[in-house]
Parts: C-alpha cells; structure tokens; sequence
C-alpha cells in the first residue's frame, strides 16, 4: 500500500490564493524546521533564528498576495533561498564597519580616509556606510550573497562554497566581479561628487 504524502506545494498554494488559510498552516508545518535550520546554522542563534523564520513566511504570503509567484513547481528551493538571504543580510544589518577588502588588498573604508575626530566626520562616516550598503545590496544576487559571507560573516571561500553548492573557484570568481562591481559603482558616485564639487 502506497503512502499518501499529501497535496502538492502547488496545490496548497493555488488553495491559499483562493482563500485557504489551512492550505498555508499545511505549508508552514511541511518546511518550518528546514527552513530554520537553514537559518540557524548561519546565524548561530535561535531566537535571531526564530525572527528569520517568521520573516521568511511574511515575505511567501506578501509574494503570494501580490501575485509575483512564478516558481511553479520550484516552492521549496525558492522558499529556502529566501530563508538563506534573510540569513545572510542579517549580517550586513548588524555588522556596521566591515572590511570590505579590494581586490588590490586595499580597506574599502581605509582609502576613504575618516578621521572620526568630529560629530560632522561621523556624520560622513555613516552616511558613506550607508551608501557602501545600499551599492553592496544593488549587486547581482550571487555576487553580494559572497560579499556578505566572506566580509561580514568572516566565512573562508571554502565555507562559502559548502554553504552555496558551488565550486572554490565559483565562490572566488563571484568575489571578484563583486568586487569590480562595487568599484565602477563607487567610481560612478565619486565622479557624480566631483561634478557637483569641483565642476570645470
């Protein structure tokens, strides 16, 4: 006798849409644990944990709701990466002066020059940080997850690897275009500043 595993994620889904909320409960309860130790085993807290779980599921019913699902038949790879860049942008939140390291070996924030000596140089100092963050937070989704892993999480590239699936020499490749990336983004903005301040 052939055991019955139960609906399929796509049909508990298309009975959420059409107003189920047990169809979503059913949802919850098949993933909530790999989803969590997904998050735990990045994060390293269960109650930090326990907030990323819940924040993974606001994030499905706000995709759902809005119609911009289109993982047919790809929920729980889908819902996992949610899980694992909630994780991981949890460092980037916390974390506030990372060493985000170029790839001449340069600091990023070393050759910015702060002093920190003045409320006004911290005001820049925060400022810039902020910008860093939004510039680390527009790069492709491969790119700044390795940038996050290895500058805010301290991870070594073979870490990085095992925690992505890919190979080394991915992990390293994904560094470096984020790397080359976040450098044309910071070279646009210095351009943009040195129009504004020392126009011709």
């Amino acid at each position: 006798m052939s055991k019955r595993v139960g609906p399929k994620d796509s049909e508990l889904i298309a009975q959420y849409r059409n107003g189920s909320e047990a169809a979503f409960e059913r949802l919850v309860d098949r993933y909530k644990s790999r989803v969590y130790s997904t998050i735990l085993v990045i994060v390293k807290d269960q109650g930090v944990a326990e907030d990323l779980l819940q924040d993974v599921f606001v994030k499905v019913v706000q995709t759902l709701n809005s119609d911009k699902y289109n993982e047919e038949g790809k929920f729980q790879p889908w819902l996992m990466r949610i899980g694992h860049n909630l994780a991981i942008d949890h460092f980037r939140r916390m974390k506030r002066y990372p060493t985000v390291v170029m790839e001449d070996g340069s600091s990023l924030l070393d050759t910015l020059n702060f002093a920190d000596e003045t409320v006004e140089d911290k005001k820049v100092k925060d400022e810039t940080l902020e910008m860093i963050r939004a510039l680390i937070d527009e790069l492709p989704e491969s790119q700044r997850q390795v940038l996050i892993m290895r500058h805010y999480m301290d991870l070594s590239f073979q870490e990085i690897a095992e925690q992505t699936g890919v190979s080394i020499n991915t992990a390293l490749g994904r560094m470096r275009y984020a790397l080359i990336n976040l450098r044309k983004k910071l070279e646009k903005i210095n351009i943009a500043y040195d129009k504004i301040f020392y126009p011709k």
